[in-house]
């Protein structure tokens, strides 16, 4: 079923690919719920976006993220989508004489322990809705690694196997389950990288993304053209040229 008319949550929904598919989703005519670390940049989004409901929320709070949905459904009980956004990406050196774990724990407990957390908490609300929808963002990095975001990478493989698991479990409930695997995007997910003439614009990737979610039926793996390069690497035997590409 398509993503029209639906109370959609987006975590991570102040910037990047999640406020753009946020104020997408809105156009279209759903109830959209954001979520944000970033005051500012949460204030502005919802300042820009009338109608747009928000919330203040660091994922990596969890007392936080635990109050969060009882406060969420109290405010929002018609809610039936839930699109799990939030995610940091950050180098790190597994060369360096002395190695740094903040950005492996970081990394590990934004992009993978939150997004399972929000999912236990809200399953059993979003399973006795008629229609409901579970949509995971992962990567194409998730398929074929960036060296140099060994973490990041990681995490968005588990959540490519977590969220295949997720879909057997419910396959006999209202709950239907997505991934969204982007490619590289024009975003500020990294330093500099909306700068990035290799970077698909974050307006193509979402109008790509827009017309897969109209769909009588939504594919299991939300794919724009870009990313194929990542998700077939394997599977047509370059995987070994795919990830030269990346990692040159």
């Amino acid at each position: 079923m398509s993503f029209t008319d639906r109370t959609i949550l987006i975590t991570g929904g102040n910037a990047g690919i999640g406020r753009a598919l946020a104020e997408a989703l809105l156009a279209r005519g759903n109830r959209v719920i954001v979520t944000g670390r970033n005051p500012a940049s949460l204030a502005a989004t919802l300042a820009a976006n009338p109608g747009m409901a928000g919330h203040a929320l660091d994922v990596t709070d969890r007392a936080a993220l635990a109050a969060f949905p009882a406060r969420l459904l109290a405010e929002h009980p018609d809610l039936d989508t839930v699109i799990l956004n939030a995610g940091i990406m950050e180098a790190e050196d597994y060369t360096a004489d002395a190695i740094d774990l903040d950005v492996a724990e970081r990394t590990i407990a934004t992009n993978l322990l939150a997004p399972i957390q929000l999912a236990a908490a809200l399953l059993p609300h979003l399973r006795a809705r008629p229609r409901a929808a579970l949509v995971t963002v992962s990567s194409g990095l998730a398929f074929v690694p960036k060296a140099g975001n060994p973490v990041y990478s990681a995490t968005k493989a588990a959540i490519h196997s977590w969220t295949q698991s997720l879909r057997h479990q419910l396959r006999g409930t209202s709950v239907t389950v997505h991934e969204l695997a982007p490619p590289l995007v024009a975003t500020e997910l990294t330093p500099g990288q909306s700068r990035n003439p290799a970077a698909l614009p974050l307006g193509a990737f979402i109008d790509e993304v827009m017309v897969l979610l109209s769909r009588g039926t939504v594919p299991d793996e939300i794919l724009v053209e870009r990313v194929l390069f990542q998700r077939k690497a394997e599977t047509e035997n370059r995987y070994a040229a795919a990830f030269a590409a990346i990692n040159r």
